[in-house]
């Protein structure tokens, strides 16, 4: 490695520690999951790791239908309240990261009238509304995530919709997606294209027909620039990865060599990229760390005085061949 580019590196990842670090809203970033497995670390050292920009708190679990809904959070906390959690949140938010409360399990959402008691459920217990009893204390969510892989499928757009009416001028709360590659998602398809979501981390792993397998990303471009940064109302677009080859039992894994040199050049030029989500904390050991230069290779900003200039895309095949 040139000496140059060494020094540049050092500076780049002594930054990236710093505490204080407050990121550009329009930059792309680092989306994960936490909540999924005891030995992954608190959520406050997810977030002090300085990689994540975007951390979704995986799952709330039985909603819909009269059920009464839990936080399966892998041991963290019991499930029917986290409150140790809110000191944690609160300090995420310091640094400028987002969390949100990622929905799993199978929903059974029987109308629409349902879905907006959902809706009303999650604004009062988790973003900020008027529950005395609130599961995660006095932390106030910055959003809400769609995981959704069984159950139905009805109702989800009405949910999202209903969850968008909570919007204010001073506080947006903000609306995710994690779909599967396999084009349209079963699930989610419908709630996607209301437009109403600001960030959907497309799951390009586990469907060997849309992901990177045997050395070729041939099937993961051509879902990615066909399907997905096309789709109608997908605002910004994440390309979803397991940050180790355990994290996705059916492939997808992509060494982050390879991603950084042929996978990042070919989808960052499309207007809606968002950057990259990993599947999640507890398999990343140093992929988020690895890649953060070059999930926004132009700019990233530490504070309102002074910006950081990364690696252009054309320095990036280089300098990881050295």
């Amino acid at each position: 490695m040139a000496p140059c580019f060494r020094a540049l590196v050092i500076a780049i990842t002594s930054l990236l520690m710093i505490s204080s670090v407050i990121r550009s809203s329009d930059a792309a970033g680092i989306a994960t999951y936490w909540g999924q497995n005891t030995d992954e670390g608190s959520l406050e050292d997810a977030c002090r790791r300085g990689t994540y920009d975007y951390v979704n708190l995986a799952f709330l679990i039985n909603y819909g239908n009269g059920q009464t809904p839990e936080l399966n959070l892998a041991g963290h906390c019991e499930r029917s309240a986290c409150s140790s959690l809110s000191s944690e949140i609160k300090a995420c938010q310091k640094r400028g990261i987002q969390v949100l409360l990622s929905l799993g399990g199978a929903p059974n959402l029987s109308s629409r009238d349902d879905a907006k008691e959902v809706a009303s459920y999650l604004y009062n217990n988790f973003l900020g509304g008027e529950s005395q009893n609130r599961p995660l204390g006095d932390a106030v969510l910055d959003g809400i995530d769609f995981h959704i892989q069984g159950g139905s499928r009805d109702f989800l757009d009405d949910l999202a919709k209903a969850l968008s009416e909570y919007r204010t001028t001073e506080r947006r709360v903000h609306l995710s997606a994690a779909p599967q590659c396999f084009y349209p998602d079963y699930y989610l398809d419908a709630a996607i294209r209301t437009g109403l979501f600001d960030y959907v981390w497309v799951q390009f792993y586990n469907n060997p027909p849309c992901q990177y397998s045997m050395g070729n990303a041939n099937n993961l471009i051509n879902s990615w620039s066909s399907h997905w940064a096309s789709h109608p109302g997908v605002n910004k677009l994440f390309l979803g990865l397991p940050a180790s080859p355990e994290a996705a039992p059916s492939g997808g894994y992509i060494p982050h060599r390879i991603l950084i040199r042929e996978v990042l050049p070919q989808i960052q030029d499309y207007p809606n990229y968002g950057g990259v989500m990993l599947w999640n904390v507890y398999y990343d050991e140093n992929y988020s760390q690895a890649i953060r230069p070059y999930v926004n290779p132009e700019t990233l900003t530490f504070d309102r005085r002074s910006t950081i200039k990364y690696p252009r895309k054309s320095m990036i095949k280089s300098f990881v061949d050295e």
